[in-house]
């Protein structure tokens, strides 16, 4: 025997590699699958499976992201129900101390008084704009109209303008078609907007309101409040279709529900909420807003010398 010749191993005692590979340790499979005998002292014949990970959440562009839902659509829908019924009964109790008028004259006696016919479309307004603002803003502690879609005019779609007076003067445009469209069109005798304008300082301050503070409240709850919330939920056109016809029925009361003239000013918030998507920022479309209702509220006063000579029909 030479001198590096192993030592055989003695009998009861494990040749090096069988204790070699009896030191490893196996490692532990991590499946469950139906075929694992995990627990059960059994041998896993299963591969281990991986799970599968969660769809990614959706993701919306910055002027999509929204904190409110339908749950907050219909408290809102709701509140605004409760102001038109408070609104009636207001009127229902002025009736009662006015009695003897008639209905015909008492219309009439509304439209005389600013304080009334104005006044309450104005409190209607400031109530809806509090509503969202406690909700949205004083509630949840975020800014106000940063949070409805009010930003700087930086547009999110090439070939769009960047300066402001763009839109504005878009509006003044958009106003001179929409007056030749409706120039063939006769509304019903006798709608509110035609007796309203038989009381100049009535119309004056409508007028002055549709200026001043339409554009601002209308363009926060059409294309702040409720595009983005449509857009979410339907996808961009269709958003933009519906917020459009939205705008347009809401007009259909003071304009007697002459259908053309409602189909009109569909077609102009269309417009209008077309180009607050391809901008991003309510503010795009508020200037082109302002600068429609401007123009009309001009040509409106001049023609009729501010309201004291009322041209026939």
């Amino acid at each position: 025997m030479s001198l590096h010749e192993e030592k055989p191993p003695t009998p009861g005692e494990p040749a090096p590699e069988v204790e070699k590979q009896n030191s490893q340790v196996m490692p532990e499979t991590t499946s469950t699958g139906p075929f694992s005998d995990r627990g059960n002292g059994g041998a896993n014949f299963a591969p281990a499976t991986e799970v599968a990970p969660y769809p990614p959440a959706k993701t919306y562009p910055e002027d999509l992201q929204i904190s409110w839902s339908w749950g907050h659509l219909a408290l809102f829908g709701l509140f605004a129900l409760t102001l038109f019924g408070g609104l009636q009964v207001y009127i229902l109790v002025l009736y009662s101390k006015h009695r003897t008028m008639g209905v015909e004259r008492f219309q009439q006696y509304l439209m005389s008084r600013p304080e009334i016919s104005v006044g309450t479309t104005l409190a209607i307004f400031a109530l809806l704009i509090l509503f969202l603002y406690v909700t949205l803003a004083l509630w949840e502690g975020k800014p106000f109209w940063s949070t409805l879609g009010w930003r700087k005019l930086v547009p999110i779609h090439p070939g769009m303008p960047k300066n402001p007076t763009a839109y504005f003067f878009a509006g003044g445009g958009l106003s001179i078609i929409v007056a030749l469209m409706t120039a063939t069109i006769k509304a019903p005798e006798g709608t509110p907007m035609e007796e309203l304008f038989k009381y100049p300082h009535t119309a004056m301050l409508f007028v002055a309101m549709s200026v001043l503070v339409a554009p601002l409240v209308e363009e926060t709850l059409f294309r702040g409040y409720l595009y983005p919330l449509f857009a979410r939920s339907f996808g961009v056109t269709p958003a933009i279709l519906v917020t459009g016809l939205l705008f347009g029925l809401m007009h259909g009361v003071q304009l007697g529900w002459a259908w053309g003239l409602v189909a009109v000013l569909t077609m102009v918030g269309i417009i209008f909420t077309l180009v607050r998507a391809r901008t991003g920022t309510v503010l795009a479309s508020f200037l082109m807003h302002l600068g429609y209702n401007l123009l009309l509220s001009l040509a409106t006063g001049l023609s009729t010398h501010w309201f004291t000579k009322m041209p026939p029909g």
